[in-house]
């Protein structure tokens, strides 16, 4: 089969944008470097357009260790939408930070990293695109160098972060002993109908493990409430969105692809996880009085409330994680957004500074709730949808589990709420406006369309998702 190069069109655009911005960085003068965010916009756009252009094109590259495919290229497509957002977002965040080109190129690895991820056919590329985004996010939590919490935030990451790799690492190793392949659906194919080893179980078990730390589920949650409060906010929101997004890709490339014949060994175990996360995550985002750890519980819980698509082990799981994977990003990066233009003006993500903002900023305060009531799942927003999807599909097997993440979801509404309640009830301590510039009205309006639309019409997103659900089972 001849080598395709077109295949690689968006890790080419990255690694060159990465590249480019890394060297420009080191080059212009200080006073210039503002310029680098609009590059990396710019930059990022291209490969986003180039992905969409070549949603049709599906191939395979290094026999098979590369794999293009629509399920791949809608990944690719969630990850470069989250990255440009929260770039346009947040670039007056950057520069005062004072290391744009730092930031800039990294994110970009981070990207060519979840890229590189969700087309990974066999055991040593998924690993290589998970250890460059990962690397990449080390490097980002800790860069604010004036602040201790990010120093410590990156030191914890990175410690844990080394942890999971090394579970995840042993269990490719075993399962690849246990199998005698690195091939992802070449597992598939050994294992169907056959009976597997305790130490291919084993394996299993430490995949879970290692990417349960990357997607924060219970018990491997314990880094995500100190990380996201530490980092600096654009790259919390990056990570929340993107890492998780890429990180379902491979655990449904994984689990669904390469293990599906042997899911009587790995679905119960899945569920109790879910199930754990949906609790823990939504319980003690209670009583947090910071709204970036607030938010970080809260991703705990959504990322249960995706594993019930991965519990559900059919087509309809897999495109129930891809809807709601998608929609997430807005309603993510909506809140954080907001998140950071607040923090940019009163120095405090403590809640009780949120008092008045409906007088202060209503556009930023419409925006925070209509975030916040997506991820509770309040229709006809986004999150009611997505959560729809995902219940649906496991339903009749797993009742229960619906029936929890229904309750849960009821539970969530309290605490995101109670944030409401202190935005439109509170009377502000300064009533000076908050002003936004024009690149963040434009990402929170964007993320507020996007999160409505999509609850009040999810048909064309539905379809694309069952495209490209569809195209995942033809390897």
């Amino acid at each position: 089969m001849p080598f395709d190069i077109s295949l690689l069109t968006v890790e080419i655009i990255l690694a060159a944008l990465g590249l480019a911005i890394l060297v420009m960085g080191l080059i212009i003068p200080s006073n210039t470097k503002r310029g680098l965010g609009p590059i990396t916009v710019i930059g990022l756009i291209a490969a986003l357009a180039s992905a969409i252009a070549t949603w049709n094109v599906q191939g395979s590259l290094f026999e098979g260790m590369f794999l293009v495919d629509q399920y791949a290229t809608f990944f690719k497509i969630t990850c470069l939408s989250a990255a440009v957002l929260v770039t346009f977002g947040c670039m007056k965040y950057v520069d005062q930070m004072k290391a744009q080109g730092e930031y800039y190129s990294i994110l970009v690895f981070s990207v060519l990293g979840m890229s590189v991820m969700a087309s990974a056919g066999d055991f040593i590329t998924l690993f290589i695109g998970l250890e460059l985004m990962t690397i990449a996010f080390i490097i980002l939590v800790a860069l604010n160098k004036r602040s201790a919490k990010s120093a410590e935030a990156g030191i914890k990451y990175v410690i844990l972060a080394s942890i999971s790799s090394a579970a995840l690492l042993y269990g490719l190793s075993l399962v690849y002993g246990m199998s005698g392949t690195i091939m992802i659906y070449d597992v598939a194919r050994m294992v169907v109908g056959g009976s597997v080893s305790p130490l291919f179980v084993f394996g299993l078990v430490l995949l879970v493990a290692g990417l349960g730390f990357k997607i924060s589920t219970v018990p491997f949650h314990m880094w995500s409430p100190d990380v996201y409060e530490g980092a600096p906010t654009p790259v919390t929101a990056f990570l929340a969105v993107g890492s998780k997004a890429a990180s379902f890709a491979i655990l449904l490339r994984l689990f669904m692809g390469g293990f599906i014949g042997v899911a009587e060994t790995w679905v119960l175990l899945v569920a109790i996880l879910a199930a754990m996360s949906m609790v823990i995550g939504n319980l003690l985002a209670i009583p947090q009085t910071n709204i970036k750890r607030m938010l970080a519980y809260s991703s705990i819980a959504q990322a249960g409330y995706i594993l019930v698509g991965l519990v559900a082990a059919t087509e309809a799981g897999v495109k129930g994680v891809m809807f709601y994977s998608f929609l997430y990003v807005f309603a993510t990066m909506g809140a954080f957004v907001v998140v950071t233009a607040v923090y940019d003006k009163v120095k405090s993500d403590e809640i009780a500074d949120y008092a008045g903002l409906a007088q202060r900023a209503p556009l930023l305060a419409v925006v925070l709730t209509i975030s916040m009531l997506s991820m509770a799942g309040i229709p006809p927003l986004a999150g009611f949808a997505g959560k729809l999807y995902l219940f649906k599909a496991i339903i009749a097997d797993y009742f229960w589990l619906a029936l929890l993440g229904l309750i849960m979801s009821m539970i969530s509404v309290y605490y995101y709420l109670r944030v409401c309640l202190v935005m439109y009830r509170d009377e502000p301590i300064d009533n000076t406006p908050i002003k936004t510039s024009g690149n963040v009205t434009v990402v929170l309006v964007v993320a507020m369309i996007a999160t409505i639309i999509l609850g009040i019409y999810p048909g064309p997103l539905s379809e694309v998702t069952n495209t490209a659900a569809s195209t995942f089972f033809l390897h």
